[in-house]
């Protein structure tokens, strides 16, 4: 569970989203990091019993959790991440392979796993992975496990035209032409602060446990 004052502090951040006021609230930064990486912990714990792969990997925590400065090198943007964000995948955060990503944010928070946005060379194994083990990969998303928490592949950014080499009439044709493989599973306010919210995060992603093992495959 998270603390009320963590979500408090993210819901502040977005009302005061300059560096003046997260430099004067930097205790209470420190402190709703702290909440969030012990919940990371608690999670990782978890995954590593449910997926080899990951136990594995021997991540450690602070590695899971992506930084709340932007990359503000060649932007005017000066203004932080108004989310905490974690990806856990085999081989840690550098390592081009599918995994699990838990997003927590006031009114968006959500668990999320899969392969997303692939650079043009695994995206090609992916389609290809795809579209020889049709039958295979339908089946992972019709399981129910994988059906009580999400309601199939995010559409976004799909294309519009079959992508080179394949055609129209594919029957894998709507999962060829996109360019990430990810389902999501949003996280109610409510759930935030429940005991019980680590047993939701990983009973979400043991329901994509299936369907991430399926895109590592293919890429060894």
């Amino acid at each position: 569970m998270l603390k009320p004052q963590t979500l408090s502090f993210i819901a502040d951040l977005k009302n005061n989203n300059n560096k003046p006021w997260f430099d004067a609230a930097r205790p209470a930064y420190d402190a709703a990091r702290a909440d969030f990486l012990h919940l990371v912990t608690i999670v990782l714990d978890g995954l590593e019993r449910q997926d080899p792969t990951i136990a594995e990997s021997n991540l450690q925590p602070k590695s899971c959790v992506f930084r709340i400065n932007r990359d503000v090198r060649f932007s005017k943007d000066k203004s932080h991440k108004t989310n905490f964000g974690a990806w856990f995948n085999a081989g840690g955060k550098q390592s081009p392979s599918a995994g699990y990503y838990l997003n927590i944010e006031p009114g968006g928070s959500f668990v999320a796993g899969g392969m997303y946005m692939p650079d043009p060379k695994v995206l090609a194994t992916i389609r290809q992975e795809i579209d020889y083990n049709l039958t295979d990969f339908e089946a992972l998303l019709a399981n129910p496990a994988f059906k009580a928490y999400y309601d199939g592949l995010d559409q976004e950014g799909a294309l519009q035209r079959p992508p080179k080499g394949y055609d129209a009439d594919n029957p894998a044709i709507g999962y060829l032409k996109l360019k990430s493989f990810t389902a999501a599973h949003t996280l109610p306010d409510s759930a935030l602060t429940k005991p019980d919210l680590s047993q939701k995060i990983l009973g979400a992603f043991e329901g994509l446990q299936p369907l991430v093992h399926f895109f590592n495959r293919s890429l060894t």
